[in-house]
């Protein structure tokens, strides 16, 4: 069940993921560079930034770009789509959809258990490695929790008194329990609510009082920075994205940076430089374990660097203004950039909503659907035929004969007939429909095949005549690419002077007649689009435009739709989607143009409830 859903989303899914793995990468690229920038200032800077870089692989952009879509009321008028806009939205979406329009037609059989094994392949590799990364961890925790243990806690002594001094010096409000180790691990913060420190037996005699206060402070900065709760947070991250270099990468720089900057503060409050150095040294010279993985100790991180820094007089200098005002740039732009792509992305798609605000919706004034008189179809038109073109828009008007309100339903919503979802016994009922736009509101649908004006108005009538209510899905189905095919194309540019005055005005004429097996489209000035209409309208798929070709073009299509060889039988098996073979070599022959089938995910209209017209 879980392969099954999984494998039916895996478009999307690897997308998703694709798309958040590089904006994370980058992310933690230009984290790198600042803290390059920075890199003689203090660590505490450069954790943070390298702590954000850790976080953003657990958040995506997305509810920030969520955000900015909902954002769109701030915008007086919708821009139109920049040049700026189109490269957000191939940048956003590297691994979106242009990719799948790109390729190669569909082989049934092999791409078929490809899309079933890849999935649940990639899944397993996964989990694998995760369970993996997380039975690491479990093995340290477990060896230190039985160190814990083992140990006995301090109720007196020079070293407990030292911590009780310096919590207040430091602010620690909260207690650190004091725990005396029998081993020769080095001390450490260990727990995440309720830290304890580790102290191991006999080490205090090789330390002075000096040598003692550094290293409680150092430890009780671990406490007060909350390092073990980042820590913890870090070793998710590299859990769920193990297969990631740059997370191991910037799990080795977190801790280098947190070491460094608990350094800083040792040295803030006084303690020499040189006593200092002796301390970390002291401790490394006592304990011959190495650093505990899920304790934040005093030897953590490149010891020779630290010791380099500690000596150094230029320990680390205070962000200065030009510093601020760059991290504070840096972080405004990591958000706000999303944001502004979520803006820029939503003003084409809320185009309509704009428009719907800016003025009237569009509406029918009059509008009249009754059950359709199959006896006066006509000998023209064979009854349940859907290839049938019987769906006509005026300037201020829309025309239905025999339709079916599956049909209908297509056309207010822009899809084909494999993008509806619903009950088969209503949605197949034929009807026949008049409508006429209510002027007053300025609804004109203008010229050639159903634009958005007339689109809403259906969607409107629908729901108030046939109580329509639907939602949206997606989902990866097969379209068709309409190419130029080899040879170039053979249809013709329509000449000014072929048009009459009212063919002028109207744009385009395209007529389809069918009789029998036979059909032919005849077209007189009609755009590329209008003709990749008419295909989706008999192939029942989605057509998409790559020819380039600019209109009007004139063109006579004849095709017979006569039953396949046994070769083409055997590919329908395979691909029972494939469109009869007879259209697609007339296409070819006879307009110089081919259909590649391939696959990319679709919007769906889900029928939540549809109810049968009453009668008018």
């Amino acid at each position: 069940m879980i392969a099954t859903a999984m494998t039916a989303h895996w478009d999307q899914i690897a997308a998703g993921l694709g798309n958040h793995l590089w904006q994370s990468t980058l992310f933690a690229i230009l984290a790198a560079l600042l803290t390059l920038v920075l890199r003689k200032n203090h660590a505490q800077a450069r954790y943070w930034i390298w702590l954000a870089a850790s976080v953003k692989f657990l958040i995506p952009f997305s509810p920030l770009v969520v955000l900015g879509q909902q954002l769109t009321w701030l915008l007086p008028t919708r821009p139109a789509a920049s040049g700026f806009y189109l490269v957000m939205e191939q940048a956003g979406r590297p691994f979106g959809s242009t990719a799948k329009n790109a390729a190669a037609p569909l082989v049934a059989p092999i791409s078929s258990t490809m899309s079933h094994g890849i999935p649940v392949l990639f899944a397993a590799v996964w989990l694998c490695g995760f369970a993996a990364v997380l039975l690491l961890w479990w093995i340290h925790w477990r060896k230190i929790s039985a160190v814990i243990r083992s140990a006995a806690p301090m109720r007196e002594g020079r070293e407990l008194e030292t911590l009780r001094r310096l919590e207040g010096t430091i602010g620690i409000r909260k207690r650190v329990e004091l725990l005396l180790s029998r081993g020769t691990l080095e001390p450490g913060i260990f727990g995440l609510s309720r830290p304890v420190l580790l102290w191991p037996q006999g080490i205090s005699q090789h330390l002075e009082d000096e040598h003692l206060d550094a290293i409680i402070v150092h430890e009780l900065w671990h406490v007060r920075r909350r390092d073990n709760l980042v820590a913890a947070l870090h070793m998710l991250v590299e859990a769920v994205f193990w297969f990631h270099p740059f997370v191991w990468w910037l799990g080795s720089r977190l801790i280098d940076e947190r070491e460094r900057a608990c350094d800083e503060k040792v040295l803030e409050l006084g303690s020499a430089r040189r006593v200092y150095a002796e301390s970390v040294l002291k401790v490394c010279e006592f304990c011959v374990g190495s650093p505990l993985a899920c304790v934040a100790g005093v030897t953590g991180a490149d010891l020779k660097k630290r010791m380099v820094h500690i000596m150094s007089e230029n320990f680390a200098r205070k962000l200065d203004f030009s510093k601020k005002l760059l991290v504070s740039l840096t972080a405004f732009l990591a958000i706000g950039v999303p944001i502004l792509f979520g803006l820029m992305h939503a003003t084409p798609s809320s185009a309509q909503s704009q428009a719907e605000s800016s003025g009237p919706a569009p509406s029918f004034q009059s509008f009249s659907i009754k059950p359709s008189d199959t006896a006066a179809a006509g000998p023209d038109i064979e009854i349940g035929n859907t290839h049938a073109l019987r769906m006509m828009y005026g300037p201020d008007s829309f025309v239905a004969n025999n339709v079916t309100l599956k049909a209908l339903i297509q056309e207010a919503y822009g899809v084909q007939a494999n993008q509806v979802s619903g009950p088969a016994d209503l949605l197949n009922a034929t009807y026949d429909v008049a409508a006429r736009a209510d002027s007053a509101a300025g609804a004109k649908f203008g010229p050639g095949y159903g634009n958005s004006a007339g689109q809403l108005a259906l969607q409107a009538a629908l729901a108030e005549h046939v109580k329509l209510v639907v939602h949206h899905e997606t989902e990866s189905l097969p379209v068709y690419a309409l190419e130029i095919a080899e040879g170039g194309p053979k249809i013709q540019p329509t000449q000014a002077s072929q048009l009459s005055g009212d063919q002028k005005k109207i744009g385009m004429q395209m007529l389809l007649k069918e009789s029998g097996q036979e059909s032919t489209v005849s077209a007189l000035g009609v755009s590329i689009n209008d003709l990749v209409r008419q295909l989706s309208m008999q192939l029942g798929l989605a057509v998409i435009d790559k020819t380039g070709l600019k209109g009007p073009y004139n063109f006579n299509l004849h095709w017979t739709q006569s039953p396949p060889s046994n070769s083409e039988a055997a590919a329908a098996d395979n691909n029972p989607l494939a469109p009869e073979a007879s259209l697609l070599t007339a296409l070819q022959q006879q307009l110089g143009l081919k259909l590649e089938l391939q696959k990319q995910p679709m919007d769906i209209i889900v029928i939540e409830h549809i109810e049968k017209p009453a009668e008018d």
